[in-house]
């Protein structure tokens, strides 16, 4: 049995990182951009207003009120052609471009005007209301660096740099196998001794959250056939995720089926708490070479597997910096007692003192089979194996519960 920190290790050592791909900017949200495209424009592209008013040469209105001649206007998308001259002004629009020989923007606020002249009673702040080209960026510039999770702003910025596709990386494609005689899907009634499956959906649900494809392989039976007809789908997918099966009993077949089709044994129990019936290796050309995680069956142990395990490993798939490089630590809301042999997973509340300092509550009850109070949890609080008794208000570290990619 090895170390929750092995397996982590161990299984994100054997991702790949996924190849690149465009995509249209329109579907990149959500996406991790695997090369930084650079600026198709500066922008501002000249010389533009802040404010609606009027352009005028500083030298004509620093003593006011004085009364200059209208001859034209400047609106944003189509400004003014001609020249500004000594005793002129041009009726200037927010965003629109400055005309030739203005040095000086006279907010609307402070003039009055007539049909063919405007007077301007307040003299104006050199510079001020004009945003100079370039003042945003400028043509060339890199402003979203490659690696990142792709947000509504990024999709923003990237547009004005005149980005119509990105380069991001592939989605990883999760196939996902649920297996057990006792399972059917939800809204199916269940028989005697059934149960509703809910460990493949959430699973998937993860995938999609931590920017993957899941593909669902279904349920297979706890029969070997029924294995090794389901496990065909997964032949090209980026990783397999199989969900029970993995302990010892007389119907725990998978890790016995996935041997027989060639499985390069990776490790298969792990001193962690909940999810020691973790399985990991490679099944060989014939499907591909993919990585397969076999998890847990139980729901709980599925789902902090998923968080501990699958998580970093897609992290280093699509590229991104994991929890792992960037630990997070909480003041823990509660005493607990010693540890036990293997490394523990506390489902917890997250919540922030008067000092504005995060603190981390473990339930009282940490039974596996309460899928409910997983689905409470802010939080997952990490203890080590045999950690002494810890005090609230220590600093413990923990894994937050409430998004898939870190920094999303």
């Amino acid at each position: 049995m090895i170390s929750a920190e092995q397996a982590i290790s161990k299984v994100s050592g054997e991702m790949r990182l996924m190849a690149a791909e465009t995509v249209p900017l329109r579907a990149a949200l959500g996406r991790v951009l695997a090369a930084a495209p650079a600026a198709g424009t500066t922008h501002p592209p000249a010389d533009v207003s802040a404010m609606d008013g009027y352009a005028v040469r500083m030298e004509d209105v620093e003593t006011v009120p004085v009364t200059l001649e209208q001859i034209g206007e400047s609106a944003a998308g189509s400004g003014f052609a001609g020249t500004l001259n000594s005793g002129q002004a041009v009726r200037i629009f927010t965003g629109a471009p400055l005309p030739k020989g203005c040095d000086a923007i006279v907010i609307q606020e402070v003039t009055e005007k007539n049909a063919t002249a405007v007077t301007v009673k307040e003299s104006p702040v050199p510079g001020r209301f004009i945003r100079r080209a370039g003042m945003d960026f400028k043509k060339g510039d890199v402003l979203v660096r490659a690696g990142k999770v792709l947000s509504g702003r990024d999709i923003g910025i990237l547009a004005a740099m005149n980005a119509a596709e990105v380069s991001v990386r592939k989605k990883p494609a999760i196939a996902i196998l649920a297996t057990g005689d006792e399972l059917v899907q939800p809204g199916e009634t269940p028989g005697p001794g059934q149960i509703i499956s809910s460990n493949s959906l959430a699973i998937a649900a993860y995938v999609r959250e931590l920017g993957g494809e899941p593909l669902d392989l279904g349920i297979a039976r706890d029969t070997e056939s029924s294995l090794r007809e389901k496990l065909a789908g997964a032949k090209n997918a980026d990783m397999l995720v199989t969900i029970g099966g993995a302990s010892v009993g007389d119907y725990d077949l998978v890790g016995k089926v996935l041997a027989e089709e060639g499985m390069e044994p990776g490790f298969y129990k792990v001193a962690m708490r909940p999810g020691k019936p973790l399985i990991f290796g490679r099944l060989g050309d014939r499907y591909g070479s993919i990585p397969v995680l076999g998890l847990p069956g139980n729901p709980v142990s599925a789902g902090v597997t998923a968080v501990v395990v699958l998580r970093p490993a897609m992290m280093v798939m699509l590229g991104l910096a994991g929890d792992r490089e960037n630990p997070q630590t909480a003041k823990l809301g509660r005493d607990l007692g010693e540890g036990g042999k293997r490394q523990d997973y506390l489902r917890a509340r997250l919540a922030v003192n008067k000092s504005g300092e995060r603190v981390a509550t473990p339930f009282d009850a940490q039974d596996s089979a309460m899928t409910a109070r997983f689905a409470e949890a802010d939080c997952l609080v990490v203890r080590a194996p045999l950690a002494a008794p810890a005090r609230a208000g220590e600093n413990v570290t923990i894994i937050p519960l409430n998004g898939g990619i870190p920094g999303l």
